[in-house]
């Protein structure tokens, strides 16, 4: 119950909130300050105010029961006192009740005080504050408190403000213009005296010119509406790309997203009838009575509605502020038995050409729009033709964008991507997968002639991309009928079934590392080369994880053998100072297992931190990255080189790596690597780190 209370009071104070910002902007541009209508929205301004901090101390106390989960407290200052000096959230509350306090008194003083427009430019710009404050406890906010993120937050709300909280003013202009003038409903009836009809022309002619400049002020706020709502629109574009993280499958799975959606929809509906009210607009400098006939009524009815699914958009809007970001949400069952995917379906000739032919009548359509408009067709024909042709774009270039989903599609793994995850994984699959897909994944296990269509080649082709994490753990667990695939869920635990998910991410990964070299791409992290991560216990006492450097230090990784890697071991024993002036950490792992006498010897000829706990973990997950593009699996299958060097920047990706049997003397000149990892130090965040987890 003390949810739905909060939500409504959250509601009421936002809606008052933007339309005193609305309503002061309406009147500042308004022109005519003596029209009858300003002295009904001045004595609502004071009252809207109210409204305001009554909503604010709503908030105050719902809220505080709510973090404390003591319903209770709803009715204890105390409470409120200690949420508001110590929470974030309480600091935020104060600055809007500061701002709404001025909102109140300025809007009491433009009551008792001649008209004037730098009044409601005050009023406006302080009520727009109290909304920029809020934005400070947005969604924006909370994962990244800075002006860049927060402004387009403020400015979606202030703008929305400017349209919606207009509406109000808009319409008492529209009951004001369609009055009909005392006397004008008799039609001249006889009997009436010659004195009281010059009156009622008095009236009539004063009300005329009153109309005149009513419409004046309508046209002004209606050629400010049009840049003010796309704005609107560009804005919450941004802040959905935002929230929802560019995947499409958040806006139809997820509570955020469906909220989203019916904003969206009510939205349209809403600039439909303001485009439709626009064409209305010009009956407003007619004297009144002819408006009244002409469609003055009209008007009044299509704004009235106008303002009601707005107020339904701002309830929608109070709930998604309150309600965990879609990229945040977790999709445990994927409602529908499709997905869309341009990985898994481009490339296909008959798909691209419905495709390409769908966006074409896509584009009919809005020209259609275009030509309707200019041709003067009727509402019809204007609505009916290109919603007919986006129709048949969306029957054409979507279906073959379709591939098959399941419900765990989109669920996000609870394994991590890290070394432990990956090892396991490589030991089921040896045990389980190798008869069919063969030992490296290429699909050519000696089962694999058996089946009418061989499994797929997962070590030169890039298949995980294709598909999502969830789709791999739905075939590992359920087969893939008519394929041969066998169902594993009564064999492997749900986290084994997940490192496997991993290994196979693992080896995609790896076959994207065939393209790299010991040369750093300038300013080109690649967004699927984040290196799995590991946590080590080093010779030296030194222990952490190789995420631990992100956002502080490169890191050079070394995999070598004993003795073969003696010489290049000594050279960055020798090398390792002017590393680590370079803001570089050198770890060193052995290949393979060596005992207590390899380890010794070792010790005594190398000084250099020497992965011992975590190295067999680390060796199996990155010996996947050992292709290179002559030779898919360097060396044949299963076979390791002797000696591999990794450059991981400091933003967390796998940015160069060095193998000499491979790409020859390479960073055995030491000008060579510092010159890489200068170059990595030059640069600056590019992309966001990535991700613990596969998708």
């Amino acid at each position: 119950m003390i949810e739905v209370i909060a939500t409504l009071l959250r509601w009421s104070q936002l809606a008052s909130n933007m339309i005193l910002v609305g309503s002061c902007v309406f009147l500042a541009i308004a022109g005519s300050i003596h029209s009858p209508w300003v002295g009904r929205l001045e004595r609502a301004l004071p009252w809207l105010a109210l409204i305001l901090l009554a909503g604010l101390m709503g908030i105050l106390a719902t809220t505080t029961a709510q973090a404390t989960g003591i319903d209770a407290n709803a009715w204890h200052p105390q409470a409120w006192l200690a949420l508001v000096q110590n929470t974030h959230m309480g600091h935020v509350w104060a600055g809007r009740a500061a701002c709404a306090a001025l909102v109140c008194a300025i809007a009491l003083y433009i009551r008792v005080s001649p008209p004037a427009r730098w009044q409601y430019i005050l009023c406006a710009t302080v009520a727009s504050a109290t909304l920029t404050v809020g934005a400070l406890a947005s969604h924006a906010a909370a994962e990244d408190l800075s002006f860049l993120s927060v402004l387009p937050y403020a400015l979606h709300i202030i703008m929305a403000s400017v349209w919606f909280g207009a509406l109000p003013a808009f319409l008492v202009v529209c009951f004001s213009c369609t009055e009909v003038p005392p006397g004008q409903e008799s039609g001249g009836r006889a009997g009436i005296q010659t004195a009281a009809i010059q009156r009622i022309h008095a009236v009539f002619h004063a009300r005329e010119a009153s109309a005149t400049a009513d419409a004046l002020a309508l046209k002004r706020f209606s050629t400010m509406a049009l840049p003010v709502m796309l704005t609107v629109i560009a804005t919450g574009i941004f802040i959905t790309y935002r929230m929802v993280d560019s995947s499409y499958s958040a806006l139809v799975a997820t509570e955020y997203g469906w909220l989203l959606n019916g904003k969206i929809a009510l939205l349209l509906v809403v600039l439909v009838i303001a485009a439709r009210a626009r064409s209305w607009l010009p009956l407003l400098a007619q004297h009144a009575d002819g408006l009244a006939a002409a469609g003055g009524h009209r008007l009044r009815k299509w704004v009235s509605f106008e303002f009601v699914i707005a107020l339904g958009i701002v309830l929608l809007a109070t709930i998604v502020a309150n309600t965990v970001p879609a990229k945040h949400a977790i999709i445990q069952n994927w409602p529908y038995s499709f997905r869309f995917s341009l990985a898994a379906t481009w490339g296909d000739p008959s798909v691209m050409l419905r495709v390409w032919s769908g966006l074409a009548l896509l584009a009919a359509a809005g020209a259609a729009i275009a030509f309707g408009r200019s041709r003067k067709w009727d509402m019809k024909r204007r609505l009916g033709i290109p919603l007919l042709l986006a129709a048949v774009a969306l029957g054409v270039g979507l279906p073959p964008l379709a591939v098959d989903a399941y419900p765990e599609t989109y669920r996000k793994t609870p394994v991590p991507f890290d070394t432990i995850s990956i090892a396991n994984g490589s030991a089921h699959f040896a045990e389980n997968c190798v008869p069919c897909h063969g030992a490296q994944g290429k699909g050519n296990g000696v089962m694999a002639k058996s089946f009418a269509k061989p499994p797929v080649d997962m070590l030169t082709e890039p298949h995980t991309a294709k598909h999502t994490a969830g789709d791999f753990f739905h075939w590992l667990s359920f087969g893939i009928p008519g394929t041969g695939m066998p169902e594993f869920a009564d064999r492997l635990s749900e986290e084994d079934r997940w490192d496997v998910v991993n290994f196979l991410h693992a080896m995609s990964r790896g076959y994207q590392a065939r393209l790299m070299s010991p040369q750093v791409k300038p300013e080109q992290p690649q967004p699927g080369m984040g290196p799995p991560n590991f946590s080590y216990t080093a010779q030296d006492g030194s222990s952490g994880t190789l995420k631990d450097f992100r956002g502080k230090k490169n890191v050079l990784l070394v995999l070598f053998s004993w003795p073969q890697s003696r010489e290049r071991l000594a050279q960055l024993r020798d090398f390792d100072a002017r590393l680590a002036a370079a803001n570089t950490v050198l770890l060193v792992v052995p290949e393979d297992d060596p005992d207590s006498h390899e380890l010794e010897q070792i010790k005594d000829n190398v000084s250099l931190p020497l992965v011992i706990d975590g190295a067999h973990e680390i060796v199996q997950s990155y010996k996947l990255f050992r292709r290179t593009l002559n030779k898919a699996d360097l060396l044949g299958e299963g076979t390791l080189p002797p000696h591999m060097e990794f450059l991981v920047d400091r933003f967390g990706y796998l940015r160069a790596r060095w193998i000499p049997d491979a790409d020859g003397p390479g960073w055995s000149s030491t000008d060579m690597l510092m010159q890489q990892v200068a170059q990595l130090n030059r640069e600056k965040e590019i992309l966001p780190p990535p991700g613990d987890h596969v998708h």
